[in-house]
């Protein structure tokens, strides 16, 4: 009888981290995250891309391995666009979301490591799917080691009312807090907007200049303050 082969031990511990996030609001879904890419301590990459397009009207942000993470976003962008051919329309954010969970499932209890949130407009629509199968529907995520940061800002600011550039402030700061909290997070960050016309990626942006801005502003404020005690 052939004894037992069990997964192979890591050489060290892969920990890794990230910040993701996704919201809706009424000019369509926002979807940030930082760039850097990490292995255990070290940096494995500065400017990896956390944020795939699958599709025209579908983008998904990323979390966990990024082997894994590449690899079933090229899988179910080859099944969603199978769909099209055959039946002529593309699959709802729902139904994506609903494939992407059944395909994961059989992998729950593995080494799979993948945390997805797929941000489409077939109506703005979002949706949370991990590698244990989990599905969920919201207007917000946030996923990642830096996500608790993230939150701080996104629960305060995000609402449906806000206009493209409010939104894009907003994403743009939580990913900073996150970064500036978060070890395994940092370097840039990436935006993304999904609209009835499709997605448009924003010019990637160095995180430094997030800093820049947040310094200026509390000067300002000093500024006013002080003018208003001596006034």
């Amino acid at each position: 009888m052939d004894p037992v082969v069990g997964p192979v031990p890591l050489p060290f511990p892969m920990a890794h981290g990230t910040t993701t996030l996704a919201f809706m609001f009424q000019g369509g879904v926002l979807a940030a995250a930082d760039t850097r890419s990490s292995c255990s301590g070290l940096v494995a990459c500065p400017a990896s891309q956390k944020i795939l397009p699958i599709h025209s009207h579908l983008v998904g942000t990323t979390s966990g391995t990024s082997a894994d993470c590449a690899l079933w976003k090229r899988i179910l962008s080859r099944e969603l666009r199978l769909y099209q051919l055959r039946y002529g329309r593309r699959l709802s954010t729902r139904g994506a979301a609903k494939l992407l969970s059944h395909m994961l499932h059989p992998f729950k209890g593995t080494e799979l490591c993948v945390a997805a949130t797929l941000c489409g407009f077939s109506g703005p629509s979002l949706f949370y799917v991990c590698s244990d199968g989990t599905r969920l529907e919201g207007s917000l995520f946030s996923v990642g080691s830096g996500s608790p940061y993230a939150y701080s800002i996104l629960d305060q600011g995000v609402r449906w009312g806000l206009t493209v550039e409010e939104a894009t402030s907003i994403a743009r700061e939580a990913v900073y807090r996150a970064t500036h909290r978060d070890a395994y997070s940092g370097n840039f960050v990436d935006v993304y907007h999904v609209t009835s016309k499709g997605w448009t990626r924003r010019t990637r942006e160095d995180l430094k200049e997030e800093y820049y801005r947040e310094k200026e502003k509390r000067r300002l404020e000093r500024e006013t303050r002080g003018t208003a005690l001596s006034g």
